[in-house]
């Protein structure tokens, strides 16, 4: 039986739902029609959003009319659930740095740094490392890109073996190019990943590939499935996730 905190609710089932392309399109505003459709279904059974990105970004994604985003939804979890909140009131939350250590971290976001200067892509753009509360995210274009760059990048960066496309951020001479090269090549995130868990084998770090320009890195088993350590003991009859990328 669900908790009395939602003792209104005709249908004892949660609802939570992933952020950038679920909710809304990256990094951009939800719409009327959506935010209107998650109040009606508030009125029916408890929902919540679950993001990788840090709270700022998700409240400023998610809120209208002035609306704040932790009291527009029951559960609100940012950075997987590290940072978390039920009914608009904050809940406990954990530290990657406290987890990982100082030493330990400035090793791995100094080699980090180094392999992005090496990088040899199109364009780069700035902050290539965001440090959050539970996780540090890693863009080798860069967060600061403009929304047409990291659709592009996305694009370059899982290029099928023999494709054109028209790449319309990118230098002139890197737009409309046949790409005869194997698929390797160009999974620019993929290979990072890979020579971090070859580097660093013995940190017991999940790499998260998720959105269009970057991944997350964060302790095995705080990825979004920690947020359901927020609501185990409310007695949800069924729990159900929605999200864009649930096949991993």
């Amino acid at each position: 039986m669900a908790s009395s905190t939602f003792a209104d609710r005709p249908i004892k089932k949660l609802c939570l739902f992933d952020v950038d392309d679920t909710l809304t399109p990256p990094r951009q505003l939800v719409s009327r029609e959506m935010f209107d459709l998650l109040a009606e279904l508030r009125k029916k059974m408890a929902i919540g959003f679950v993001g990788g990105s840090d709270l700022n970004k998700i409240s400023e994604q998610l809120a209208l009319d002035g609306a704040k985003a932790v009291e527009q939804f029951d559960y609100g979890f940012a950075e997987n659930g590290l940072v978390a909140y039920k009914m608009g009131k904050e809940l406990p939350s954990q530290s990657f740095i406290k987890f990982f250590g100082d030493t330990e971290y400035k090793k791995l976001v100094n080699f980090i740094l180094h392999y992005v200067a090496d990088l040899d892509i199109p364009i780069k753009r700035g902050t290539f490392v965001e440090f959050r509360n539970g996780m540090i995210n890693v863009s080798p274009l860069g967060r600061n890109a403009t929304i047409q760059e990291r659709n592009d990048f996305e694009a370059y960066d899982k290029l099928p073996p023999t494709h054109t496309v028209e790449l319309t951020a990118f230098p002139p001479d890197l737009r409309t190019t046949p790409h005869s090269l194997p698929l390797q090549i160009h999974q620019v995130r993929a290979k990072f990943v890979q020579k971090l868990k070859e580097t660093f084998p013995q940190y017991d770090l999940t790499y998260s590939i998720g959105g269009k320009i970057s991944f997350d890195v964060f302790p095995r088993g705080w990825d979004k499935t920690y947020a359901l350590k927020h609501v185990e003991d409310e007695g949800f009859e069924e729990i159900h996730f929605f999200g864009d990328k649930t096949y991993q």
